[in-house]
């Protein structure tokens, strides 16, 4: 089994990876949702960890610097991610997340965690990226810092479907601001892997499921 096919199975697992009627953030009818806000355990962050670290090092190598973490849900992630990469990987990067107010006493400022230098290449670390708004926050705030050079964006799972335009959103990032996206695994990669699968005594693709997410990437997937 491939990092990728454990990681799907990880996800279903912890109750992150769910099939049924949802409706995104952006009001969006889904009839499969990611919520990383499910890990809840110090064992499940740990293997989060390293899928996320195992997709930084197979793409990237040691070729950056820092990992960022936008506020709330990268947080966590880019501190996890950061242990992986130093005990599985030998890679002792740096990490750093912001607070979402600004602090006025002590130091000040709304980083916590490396203080960022010119020049350094920077990886931010998200869970699923729909439409790209809080990367498109994040980068002037990582520029006002210091002039470092975004690398990439790491995503648990590309969605692949439209965010602002026609494109998906994670292409979108890449040809807006030059930031190569890193998705541990794609929606593609999902529909594949459990099509008519039986995980846990249970079929989660069906013809029926994958009728509906065909529907579904009909209508908001990418061109």
């Amino acid at each position: 089994m491939t990092y990728k096919e454990e990681f799907i199975e990880f996800m279903v697992e912890s109750g992150v990876l769910t099939f049924g009627d949802f409706t995104t953030k952006s009001g969006r009818k889904t009839p499969f949702f990611i919520n990383t806000g499910n890990y809840d355990t110090g064992e499940q962050m740990g293997k989060l960890g390293y899928y996320y670290a195992k997709a930084l090092n197979d793409t990237l190598g040691k070729e950056f610097d820092c990992l960022f973490g936008p506020a709330y849900k990268g947080i966590p992630l880019c501190v996890t991610a950061s242990i992986s990469l130093a005990q599985d990987f030998d890679h002792n990067c740096t990490f750093c997340f912001n607070r979402k107010e600004a602090k006025d006493h002590g130091e000040g400022g709304n980083i916590v965690g490396h203080k960022l230098q010119d020049g350094e290449n920077v990886v931010i670390i998200e869970d699923v990226t729909t439409a790209g708004t809080s990367i498109r926050e994040s980068v002037p705030l990582l520029k006002a810092t210091a002039d470092v050079n975004i690398k990439a964006l790491v995503v648990s799972v590309d969605r692949q479907e439209r965010g602002t335009t026609e494109k998906s959103a994670l292409a979108q990032i890449q040809e807006d601001f030059g930031i190569q996206p890193v998705p541990i695994v794609t929606l593609d990669e999902i529909v594949d892997y459990l099509y008519n699968k039986e995980l846990n005594g249970k079929v989660l693709i069906d013809d029926e499921m994958l009728s509906r997410i065909n529907a579904y990437r009909e209508e908001y997937g990418c061109k």
